[in-house]
């Protein structure tokens, strides 16, 4: 079963930047979608985004469209979430996953492995 691991989080002000990593043991590509989820205190789990297996199709929340960007590496099997304009409501506990099937969603029971965790905190 493929493993992630997850790296990059942090405390950032309000407005700033962070690039979150995800790195894979074994090759993504053709194999599985690759997503960012996030959960804050209290809340449920909820999708941020994800990368088709073709890494040809992006899926974002409306949440963070257009302030956050998926990379997908091919030649590391690592899955970057560059994080920008980020504000408070952003701060959550980070993870990444992956699942056999086309589709990025937002099921959580959906996806065979997942990552540890990194922390973000966007506070002043």
């Amino acid at each position: 079963q493929v493993q992630l691991v997850e790296s990059g989080g942090g405390l950032v002000q309000p407005g700033g930047s962070l690039r979150l990593s995800c790195v894979a043991s074994e090759r993504y590509y053709n194999t599985y979608s690759m997503a960012w989820f996030r959960q804050a205190p209290g809340k449920a789990r909820e999708l941020v985004g994800g990368i088709h297996r073709s890494g040809n199709r992006l899926t974002y929340s409306d949440s963070v469209k257009g302030r956050f960007t998926i990379i997908g590496d091919r030649a590391t099997n690592t899955v970057h979430l560059q994080m920008n304009s980020l504000n408070p409501e952003d701060t959550a506990t980070y993870y990444c996953a992956a699942r056999v099937g086309g589709l990025v969603i937002s099921d959580t029971a959906g996806y065979r492995a997942w990552g540890q965790g990194t922390q973000v905190t966007v506070s002043s």
